[in-house]
């Protein structure tokens, strides 16, 4: 199982969609609706890799909670549909790593939340799909416990896809996150790697092309 999320949230659409996307992207995910409730619960049990906390929630706000999630040495998103930035300058001092306003983009969030795992030495870097899994911190891809070796470059877009599983990338996103944004090749180049890695892996049907949008890698 992947990294141990808290979600912290009072809407309960917000919150299971949270909830379904993370679970899907092998995340092991905790929620709470009450700001009071969560923090009794931290008492017992605060092993948890990241926070994402709504700021303004039942019980006691998110901004009262702040203080309690750092005792615990766990890093916080704070998610909030107040847009003004009074109250993101007061989230960030309050110990925030990052600030997001509602609606967000669940990729998007994703990302974020992937570099605060990193940053604070938290990422875990292995993904599963069906029989393979993936190491990206030791570069490395088993096959029920097989070894199988990939070029470097088709090994970096499975990691893409494998981390993003059923969620649609673009060709765009797959080169910014391997080649960086000042990329200026052909973005084919996706293309081709993607073709390889449905023979090598055998999985033509797996990896779906979605017309004018990218690639996913679907679990059915």
């Amino acid at each position: 199982m992947g990294n141990r999320i808290l979600i912290i949230e009072d809407d309960t659409a917000i919150s299971q969609v949270l909830q379904l996307n993370l679970e899907c992207a092998d995340y092991n995910v905790t929620t709470f609706d009450n700001g009071l409730t969560a923090w009794n619960a931290l008492e017992a049990n605060h092993d948890y890799d990241l926070a994402l906390l709504d700021m303004m929630l039942p019980g006691i706000d998110g901004f009262a909670l702040l203080p309690k999630l750092q005792e615990y040495g766990i890093p916080v998103i704070c998610l909030t549909a107040m847009g003004d930035a009074q109250h993101e300058v007061q989230g960030l001092r309050g110990g925030a790593e990052d600030y997001i306003a509602k609606p967000f983009d669940m990729l998007a969030l994703m990302v974020r939340m992937e570099k605060v795992l990193k940053r604070s030495g938290k990422l875990n870097e292995v993904y599963h799909f069906r029989d393979l899994t993936l190491d990206n911190s030791n570069r490395r891809l088993q096959r029920n416990g097989e070894e199988i070796n990939l070029p470097p470059l088709e090994f970096d877009v499975l990691a893409v896809l494998m981390k993003n599983k059923n969620r649609t990338v673009s060709r765009e996103r797959i080169l910014n996150e391997i080649w960086g944004q000042d990329y200026f090749g052909d973005i084919r180049t996706v293309d081709v790697r993607i073709a390889n890695l449905r023979k090598k892996l055998n999985l033509s049907d797996e990896i779906r092309t979605i017309s004018k949008a990218g690639y996913r890698l679907e679990e059915r």
